[in-house]
């Protein structure tokens, strides 16, 4: 299951990655540092301006470069993670957002797990008071609690999920019970349902319904699982499983491939592959049914979401749902983390084999002209594909390929077995390795 001798291993693009992200350091002194979204010295980006978070920013980078230091040994990453940990500690009082991908959810996380990875008090504690503001910012939407007012991933979901998160890593009960008592607004909405278009995202009908992971029923239903597992309480089930069975009515099931559509009714044939819209989140809303559930039927669906990428193509072929993206977010990242996921849930040779061939593709689709280490230009916008960008952050950039890549490297060393860092929206193990592969070793 080794990559093809003589081509690079994940590891090492991996850390040409971190070059690339290295030249983009802004040093702020005892304020730690940050990074440009991307350093090219005509370059756009994705995602511009700085930014702390998740998805685009500092946040994102400060996880890649932990993980780097578990995969390397080299303290020196270990370094940059803290130094950008001091950042978000520094700063994150002059952000307004509370999400999990754009705002200071995203923060809390990233803090908790330096915290964590390097034993600095500061970090834990500042976490913990992200959290309490996060708690703080919750009001009263009809009826019930939460943030946003939208129930999706991208807003109260992911909120919900990095408050369980903290609740666990920091050992405080009232973060867990805000969650659950924000969910239980959620559950009283119509699901399946969220409106992408219109206002918020312009380049969709007003009256669109997304059945997708970031910003549709999936991840909705994805967060109602999980607070079933949390609680046990029937009603978070019955109202994730309505979600569903939901996706599974319009999905396009061929044999036992499936796909899904980016959005109904105008996009039935449109199917993407990726996290956010696509085959690759959706599978993580049917395994976390699976997982808090035993259902093997969900774990058949995650099954055959995975064959349908397998059958569309992926990653050679390039076209409606795969375009020239390599990121997390939307592209060939985010792919490898659902088949690197998969082989440790199920120890099936297939599932690592894709894994390869995806990690193989992210190698040969770095650009590295310059000597300044590993960069993906990309076409991120689908609509507006002569954007080409090469940026720095975790969903949308060389962070996030790079841990998708670290995760790779991980699933082939069974005596080396090391902790991954997973944000909350992926259920998949954390150590990624099939059990009987660990009890060999």
């Amino acid at each position: 299951m080794s990559p093809e001798p003589g081509a690079e291993s994940p590891l090492s693009v991996s850390v040409e990655a971190a070059r690339w992200i290295r030249s983009a350091a802004v040093d702020g002194g005892r304020a730690g540092k940050h990074w440009r979204a991307n350093p090219d010295p005509r370059g756009r980006a994705a995602v511009p301006g700085p930014s702390p978070s998740l998805y685009s920013g500092t946040a994102g980078v400060v996880l890649f470069f932990l993980e780097l230091a578990a995969a390397t040994g080299d303290d020196g990453y270990l370094e940059d993670a803290a130094a950008g940990a001091r950042h978000l500690a520094a700063t994150w009082r002059g952000q307004a957002d509370l999400s999990f991908h754009h705002g200071l959810s995203g923060v809390m996380f990233a803090l908790a797990e330096a915290g964590w990875a390097t034993g600095e008090n500061l970090f834990e504690t500042e976490a913990a008071a992200v959290a309490d503001h996060v708690m703080r910012g919750a009001r009263s939407i009809d009826g019930g609690l939460g943030w946003t007012g939208d129930p999706a991933q991208r807003g109260d979901g992911g909120i919900i999920l990095a408050l369980l998160h903290a609740s666990g890593i920091l050992g405080v009960p009232a973060y867990r019970e805000i969650a659950v008592e924000a969910g239980r607004r959620i559950i009283a909405l119509a699901v399946p349902g969220h409106r992408f278009g219109g206002g918020a995202c312009p380049d969709l009908p007003p009256d669109a319904v997304t059945p997708g992971f970031l910003a549709g029923t999936a991840g909705t239903a994805f967060l109602l699982a999980r607070l079933y597992g949390v609680t046990g309480q029937v009603r978070f089930l019955s109202a994730a499983r309505r979600g569903a069975d939901f996706v599974r009515a319009v999905s396009t099931v061929t044999g036992r491939c499936a796909l899904v559509p980016h959005h109904l009714p105008q996009g039935r044939d449109l199917h993407y592959l990726g996290f956010c819209s696509g085959s690759a989140g959706v599978a993580r809303m049917f395994y976390e049914l699976y997982r808090v559930t035993g259902d093997a039927g969900e774990l058949d669906w995650v099954e055959r979401l995975a064959r349908g990428v397998v059958r569309r193509g992926a990653p050679g072929r390039r076209g409606d749902g795969h375009w020239n993206v390599a990121c997390q977010c939307c592209g060939t990242a985010g792919l490898l983390e659902l088949f690197v996921g998969l082989w440790a849930v199920t120890g099936r040779p297939a599932h690592l084999e894709t894994a390869h061939d995806l990690g193989r593709d992210l190698a040969g689709g770095a650009t590295r002209h310059d000597g300044r280490g590993a960069r993906w230009y990309q076409a991120y916008r689908r609509l507006r594909p002569w954007e080409i960008t090469a940026d720095t952050g975790y969903m949308v950039g060389a962070a996030g390929i790079g841990a998708a890549l670290l995760h790779l490297d991980a699933a082939t060393r069974p005596k080396e077995a090391r902790r991954l860092i997973l944000p909350p929206d992926n259920p998949f193990p954390a150590i990624p390795l099939p059990a009987a592969t660990l009890r060999r070793s």
